[in-house]
């Protein structure tokens, strides 16, 4: 094979990257490269162990990005967790496996992107992942019993599970609550989710309990694979273009074991470096707003202005309670006690049971606005989109802002589509402490349980932009969090609708009665209060997506739905920053689709196998 030449070249060996170059190198005929930042962690017991996840923040294997200070969020700057590793952000998520509501994808489609819905999707969730054996009594305590059917067709590589203990009493007592409410989900969520609540899976191989991502199951299968070449720790600078107009990518020039060099692609460059750093890699290259790149002194190869902005993220808080003394938690692993800790090792090492086995998230829940008066309310939501619609200047941003807009008048008030998710963990986590607060720093003695709360469908946009010529400098990050009206009244309305759920009769022998908060301060009894709490409270949930948005190029996009970038040839971006409106929850296996689907387009254009 030529050292200088392939016939694609794959920027970012993440989670879409080793999806792309398993796919694109079965056919032994195609020379694939792969370049990836960060190192081979393949090996490394924080990866693989799945209760080590905290570990792993703000490790080698992490980018650890900080956005600008956030001035809806009192001035603060949030961290920003994205994986600098084979495999990416798989390498260090929190293992959640969950499909979009199916009105999530069919709204790519409205958006102007044809072919993109959930019926041409659903194909490639199932080609990414196999869905777990569940014996009749387990499917007992997970309360999928009842659900009419399950999706069996699934066979992809990434192994999934109801993960940790499957009869943990929180998995009835979850499902229950919301049922209660008058929400059930009665199918698998993979066939069609609405709203309810649901056991959820995770990316735990069911047999050896370990970590499976995008380097386990798509990479290591097959790297050795002639026709494939994945370098590590290989830092890509730039693109490289010929002459010609419409300018064509011809290869990359990165820098690897501190040496520069450049190499060839004969047929496509792909870039798949995530929602944060695509579009730093296309405006280094030459490709975004062209005031930017002068200002920067870069060579402007095509001025696409949208580079870089339509950035969206679900922002969430959390609230704990006090758990009953019966129910098992992992807060010991949260303390870091070490007997608790010793005592884990040797159970996993041992039959790879007990609190390493999981990160103790079973359940989810995708809710409508709740308690959602069906006069004032609805008069109320609607009189904010329509003081908010963007006011901006003629041209793609207003457009854009208008489409997301038209789609949030249909959603945010349907009853049976979700603008908010809950999710169950069994620990405590580390609260954000402002200063003079009266919450107690953590964490704490004792066992809680904890209800995440994140915002489903956010109207607010933010930015990503480079802030040098070098690529060593990392990108200015600006989500411009809860900026729109509309994302503070929903999130806080479902914060406030926590306590309806911990109150309801199926989690009375899960929490301690009567109710006793881990802050007992905290007071979220009117709107205003619930309003201040997410202010001083939210924070990310990684789900960075949209900055090289797929939409009509007038209505601001970067890609077209060959996931091609406007203007130039021979380059596409496959990776969370062309999913032009984020998913419900999780964006694990939607991003796994995505790139699973986009394999395909690849493989027609060039007539591949």
């Amino acid at each position: 094979m030529s050292a200088h030449s392939f016939d694609f070249i794959i920027i970012g060996g993440g989670t879409a990257g080793l999806v792309l170059a398993n796919r694109l190198s079965e056919d032994p005929t195609q020379r694939v490269l792969v370049l990836e930042a960060g190192s081979d962690l393949t090996g490394d017991l924080r990866i693989i162990t799945p209760a080590f996840f905290q570990i792993l923040l703000e490790s080698k294997a992490d980018w650890a990005f900080q956005t600008e200070p956030q001035l809806n969020l009192k001035g603060r700057r949030i961290g920003l967790n994205q994986g600098k590793a084979l495999g990416g952000s798989s390498a260090i998520n929190s293992h959640i496996f969950i499909p979009p509501a199916k009105s999530r994808i069919d709204a790519w489609e409205s958006l102007g992107n044809d072919g993109w819905n959930w019926d041409v999707l659903r194909k490639y969730y199932a080609r990414a992942y196999t869905s777990p054996y569940v014996d009749e009594a387990s499917k007992k305590a997970l309360s999928i019993d009842e659900w009419a059917a399950r999706d069996d067709s699934t066979r992809g590589p990434i192994q999934t599970s109801f993960s940790g203990d499957v009869s943990h009493p929180i998995r009835k007592a979850w499902v229950e609550a919301f049922k209660a409410s008058g929400y059930s989900i009665e199918t698998d969520p993979f066939l069609g989710a609405s709203v309810g609540g649901f056991s959820a899976l995770a990316s735990i191989h069911p047999g050896t309990k370990e970590r499976s991502y995008a380097a386990s199951a798509y990479y290591t299968p097959v790297k050795h694979r002639h026709n494939l070449k994945v370098y590590t720790d290989a830092a890509v600078e730039k693109i490289l273009f010929d002459g010609e107009q419409p300018p064509k990518a011809v290869g990359v020039q990165y820098k690897h074991n501190n040496k520069t060099r450049a190499v060839y692609a004969t047929r496509e460059v792909i870039l798949a470096a995530g929602a944060l750093q695509s579009p730093k890699l296309l405006e280094l290259s030459g490709i975004g707003n062209s005031k930017i790149l002068e200002s920067h002194g870069i060579e402007v190869i095509q001025d696409l202005p949208q580079v870089g902005e339509n950035l969206h993220d679900h922002p969430g808080c959390y609230i704990s309670y006090e758990a009953a003394d019966d129910i098992e938690t992992l807060d010991a692993l949260i303390r870091r006690e070490p007997e608790a800790l010793g005592e884990a090792m040797k159970q996993y090492a041992a039959d790879r049971s007990g609190m390493l086995s999981s990160l103790g998230i079973y359940s989810y829940a995708y809710m409508p606005l709740p308690k959602c008066h069906p006069t004032e309310d609805r008069d109320n939501l609607l009189g904010l989109l329509r003081q908010n619609r963007a006011s901006i200047k003629d041209g793609p941003d207003q457009a854009r802002s208008e489409l997301f807009h038209d789609l949030a008048k249909k959603t945010l008030l349907n009853p049976n589509d979700a603008s908010g998710v809950y999710v169950a963990v069994l620990a405590q986590p580390a609260p954000i402490i402002e200063p003079n607060s009266e919450t107690p720093k953590g964490p704490l003695p004792g066992k809680f349980f904890t209800f995440g709360v994140m915002l489903s469908q956010p109207l607010s946009r933010g930015s990503v932009h480079i802030g040098s010529d070098q690529v060593s400098v990392p990108p200015i990050i600006d989500p411009n969090y809860i900026s729109h009206p509309i994302d503070l009244e929903l999130l806080a309305r479902h914060v406030q609708y926590v306590e309806s759920i911990a109150a309801s009769p199926a989690f009375k022998r899960i929490l301690k009665q009567p109710l006793r908060r881990r802050d007992p301060s905290l007071d979220i009894t009117n709107l205003e209060q619930a309003k201040d709490y997410v202010q001083s409270n939210a924070s990310s949930m990684w789900h960075f997506c949209g900055t090289c948005a797929m939409l009509p190029k007038e209505k601001g996009g970067v890609v077209d739905t060959e996931l091609r970038v406007y203007g130039v040839r021979n380059l596409r971006v496959v990776d969370a920053s062309a999913i032009p409106l984020i998913s419900t929850a999780s964006l694990q296996a939607t991003v796994y689709a995505f790139a699973e689907r986009a394999v395909d387009l690849i493989k027609e254009t060039h007539g591949l196998k």
